[in-house]
Formats: structure tokens, sequence, C-alpha cells
């Protein structure tokens, strides 16, 4: 996410803190009425250069889905690249190996590890995904040299972390860890890797055993496409072309791209949004603790340096999800291709809306229509 996009989050913030947050304690069936969420949706397409279509799903803790829709030429079951929307899918599948007792979030990696020397001797997993690690993020440099192998869709996982964990050549840029918000890139790369060697399983066969079966997914899955196709109109933000819903048009890699690299319907990744509100379970099947899921929605950057992500309203963050420390009740996981997840856990409920196009349309979309959602939800009888 830019640093425009997180200004313009700032508006979309004050909206979701405004409001009656009192949840129905009736176990009768509630009834939404989103209709004005609706037409403020197709009047965003109209309005909207570049933007053909809209997908939504709205899911509640109490209620299950209360609104799923495909709007203009996007499809209820479409497959969308959803770049850093990826962020907190990641950061759970390390939460649950610490679950299992398989990995410790706070304790250094080479201690757990052992076989990558002596290099960054006190990075810990939950530096790596809460951005605090102090390896060169995609801020200050997303295209930084020597951990290119982040966006190559060749190669393994496992050699890539490696190289940009042993690396000599980032001496001079690397800061000490818990000292720095610095977003994104290959740190997260790093994570990916440290859960496939401490489990002994691919990220595959991690990803698959901890979100596809017990919350019974059929479309989201992991690839690296940055080199597969060209940037839409040469933005290197703007959504990729060529790839039109179709997974099959992704070359294999054991490169998993782990910060960007998921592809999904909505209808998926609204199971996961309902797991973050029943703490940790689909259905009957437990995915995470209830532990495991605060821990990830904790603003770990203000405990651990009391950092900021210089966000002017989501200031915080914890693992994968952006905070907004004024409501204390709300958090993000917004990507550059203009999908915003967010969980309103005052509310209940949790949303994601995307396009493909840029995360400046994608934050326009949720400032336009998360009151009226928050509406909707308050006045749900």
């Amino acid at each position: 996410m830019n640093t425009a996009t997180r200004i313009s989050l700032a508006a979309v913030l004050l909206l979701a803190s405004c409001g009656d947050s009192d949840q129905n304690s009736s176990s009768q069936p509630r009834t939404f009425d989103f209709a004005a969420f609706e037409s403020e949706v197709e009047a965003f397409i109209a309005d909207s250069d570049g933007v053909d279509g809209v997908g939504a799903i709205i899911v509640h803790r109490d209620e299950g889905v209360i609104f799923k829709s495909g709007f203009g030429n996007y499809s209820e079951d479409r497959i969308s690249l959803i770049a850093s929307s990826s962020k907190m899918i990641t950061a759970g599948v390390l939460l649950r190996l610490q679950d299992q007792g398989i990995l410790d979030m706070e304790e250094p990696i080479v201690d757990q590890l052992g076989d990558w020397g002596d290099h960054n001797p006190d990075i810990t997993p939950g530096q790596l995904v809460s951005n605090s690690s102090g390896l060169v993020g995609l801020g200050p440099n997303p295209t930084f040299g020597p951990y290119l192998c982040q966006y190559i869709f060749s190669g393994g996982l496992q050699a890539c972390a490696a190289q940009i964990f042993t690396t000599p050549d980032d001496d001079d840029q690397v800061i000490p860890p818990d000292t720095q918000f610095r977003y994104g890139g290959a740190q997260w790369q790093v994570a990916g890797a440290v859960a496939e060697i401490v489990s002994g399983k691919s990220w595959a066969e991690l990803f698959d055993e901890t979100y596809v079966q017990p919350c019974e997914l059929t479309t989201m899955g992991y690839n690296n496409h940055f080199v597969q196709f060209t940037a839409a109109d040469g933005n290197p933000f703007g959504y990729p072309s060529g790839f039109d819903g179709n997974p099959g048009a992704l070359v294999a890699t054991n490169n998993p791209n782990m910060e960007g690299g998921v592809y999904t319907s909505i209808a998926d990744y609204g199971e996961l949004l309902l797991m973050h509100l029943r703490g940790g379970m689909c259905g009957e099947n437990r995915v995470l603790s209830e532990a495991a899921v605060a821990e990830l929605h904790t603003d770990r950057i203000l405990a651990a340096y009391d950092g900021s992500s210089g966000s002017p309203a989501l200031s915080g963050y914890g693992m994968g999800w952006w905070i907004d420390r004024e409501s204390a009740a709300v958090i993000m996981d917004p990507g550059a291709y203009g999908s915003t997840a967010w969980l309103d856990e005052g509310r209940g409920y949790g949303a994601f809306l995307v396009i493909e196009v840029t995360s400046d349309l994608g934050s326009d979309l949720v400032a336009r229509t998360i009151g009226l959602i928050n509406e909707a939800i308050d006045a749900a009888s």
C-alpha cells in the first residue's frame, strides 16, 4: 500500500469509527438492507475511469455471509489477484505453526533454523510479518537488487530467502530490528521460507492444511505473477493484464510471493474473514487458536518499539493487518490493485471489496461505501 493510499484511507477510518457498535443479542436472524451500498457501488463504477466491475462480500460474526455480489462485469465467482491483501493470510500460516509448537514468533530465526549462519542474528518471525525486521522493504526500495528474487517465479522459496537473509550486499542498508517500520518486501519471503524449514513442508502444503481443507476453499492459491504479465498502462502498481481471472495462465512456481501472490474469489476470502471474526474457527474446524487471532490483530509495532506506520489513520500494524488506533476496533488489509479487506470487530462484521485497477481507486471505493455498510449493519433488525 503506497503513501497516497494510506493518506486517503485516513478519511475512511473516520467513518468506520462512528456509529452504534452494539450487537443484537437475539438468536433470530437479522435482516440487512444494503440497497444504499449497492447504489453507491454502481455509481462508483460509472464515475471511475478504468473500473468495469466490483466484487463485494460482507460477512457477520453471528449471521455468516450477509452480502455477496458482483457488479458490472465482475461476476461473483471471478478470481482476482489481490496483491498485499495476501499479507494477513501469510501471517496466519506462521501463527498456526506457533500454535503447534513448531515455531516461536518472538525468538530469533537463526536459533530456530541453525543453517543460515550468523547473519541477522536478532531477527524474529514476528518482526518479519510486522514489517519491522530492519531488512530493506518496499519502503525504502521496492527494487533493491540483492532481493529481486522475491519477484521471480523460478527457483525456490528457501533458496530465495537464504539469498535475501545472508547476502552481505545489504549490510549498509539493514537497520536493527524493531526500530523502524519498513513496509513489505523481501522480509515476507523470508517468513515463508522459515515456515517451510521448521515444518518440513512446502508452502503449498502448509497453505492447504491451514486454510484450504478446514475452510473448504475452492479458488484461493499462491503464485508469483510479477514478471509474468505486463502491468496495466505501464503502472507498476496497476493490475496485471493477461491474467483475466484464470489461474491456469500462471506458470507453476516453488517461489510463491508471500506478501502479494494470492489469487482468490470473494467467497473464499470471505471464509477467512469469518474465521478471524469467529476466533479462529471455520465452521466446526479450528484453524487458529483464539490467542493466535488476537496476536495477528494486536498492534505489535506499538508494543514492541512504540512504532508507527506513518499513516494518519492506520498508524498501527499487527501481523498482516493495519490497525486504526483511534477506534481500536477496525483493522484493514488493502492491496495495490484495489482490493481492500477489513474487520470491524466492534460491529462484528468483515468486508472484502475488490477491483482490478489501482489502490487509489480501491481506497476511493472504500471511502464512498464504508459508511453505508456501517449504517446497514447498525440498522439491522
